[in-house]
């Protein structure tokens, strides 16, 4: 192999390993448990954080570089999954999802990124749909529009079928957002620069919201309103999970 197709084969390899992030430096609190909300443990004996590992690599392969945003009680995830890259949010305690997203996307290389909150027990369907979107690199958002309660975070879309509000607050929501979105290449550096600006305690989706409205962020939304996806916050939220898995 010569020098020259060397590099073209390793840029290649750099365009085509998936990015996966997840978020997990929370304490989550509401649930109760002494270690971290993600590695609370399923009827099936996996933890969700390992549910989430088999769904991404039953979608993207073994080859999947997955990178994890660790705070509270860091070394119990670390333990767990030592093959993972880590961010470290040393603000944990002080900040909302928004900061740990932002440290991810400064560590991360090339290309886009996929990335989920750590508490979402889903369907492994939802990332093989997910994955043609990736392909695309097209930015986007998993919606379920099949519930809208009020403290989830909705969203609306515009003319053209692409988000337009995406919040707690947003009047007349379409559905739910899921917690398992992607930027692309082309506006990851848009989303970093509103996600640098918002407030510490704001959630990611205000970093998304500010780039749709100030940057023209086209984002989709991809419709999982048939699949499971259950956000764990509460012992309810768990036990509604382990009837999926």
């Amino acid at each position: 192999m010569t020098p020259s197709s060397h590099v073209r084969t390793e840029l290649k390899e750099t365009i085509v390993t998936t990015q996966v992030v997840i978020l997990a430096a929370g304490m989550g609190s509401r649930l109760g448990r002494s270690l971290p909300k993600p590695l609370t443990e399923l009827s099936d004996g996996r933890t969700i954080m390992q549910q989430q590992f088999d769904n991404i690599h039953a979608a993207f392969g073994k080859d999947a570089k997955v990178t994890i945003v660790v705070g509270y009680k860091l070394e119990h995830i670390i333990e767990a999954f030592p093959d993972a890259s880590f961010v470290y949010n040393e603000q944990y305690d002080q900040t909302n999802t928004s900061k740990s997203l932002m440290r991810a996307l400064q560590a991360s290389g090339n290309g886009g990124v996929l990335w989920m909150n750590g508490d979402v027990v889903f369907d492994p369907a939802v990332l093989v749909r997910a994955a043609a979107a990736v392909n695309r690199d097209q930015t986007f958002v998993t919606v379920n529009t099949s519930s809208v309660a009020d403290e989830e975070v909705k969203y609306t879309t515009g003319p053209e079928g692409f988000i337009h509000e995406l919040s707690k607050t947003v009047k007349g929501g379409l559905g739910e957002a899921v917690g398992i979105n992607y930027v692309s290449s082309t506006h990851k550096a848009a989303l970093l620069r509103q996600l640098q600006r918002v407030a510490d305690q704001d959630y990611f989706e205000r970093g998304i919201e500010l780039a749709i409205e100030q940057d023209k962020m086209l984002v989709e939304p991809i419709d999982i309103s048939d699949l499971y996806a259950v956000e764990v916050d509460f012992a309810e939220d768990l036990e509604r999970a382990n009837l999926f898995v």
